[in-house]
């Protein structure tokens, strides 16, 4: 009985770590791409209320955002709802 209730301890235990593990490591490899791939945005952004094309850069790592959007005459008037094109700027 006690060699019975010893091995589903040791079980129980082994389950444990293993799912403990299993989580960390998920959670260690979300980071490391969320850190790795800062482009949380689409190639085709639509701009939200109260963002401006300074934040969006920010946000998608594109700091050309006006050379590359022919169609935005004047960097101030951006609205919700304008379209844009984003081209994440790549460090090698």
């Amino acid at each position: 009985m006690a060699e019975r209730v010893a091995w589903r301890c040791g079980l129980f235990l082994a389950i444990v770590l293993l799912l403990s593990c299993c989580d960390s490591s998920e959670t260690e490899s979300s980071v490391m791409m969320n850190n790795n791939n800062r482009r949380p945005c689409d190639e085709i952004y639509v701009v939200g209320e109260g963002e401006t094309l300074h934040t969006i850069s920010e946000k998608c790592g594109d700091p050309y955002i006006v050379e590359e959007n022919p169609h935005i005459n004047d960097p101030d008037d951006v609205f919700p709802g304008l379209v844009i094109k984003i081209t994440p700027f790549i460090v090698r």
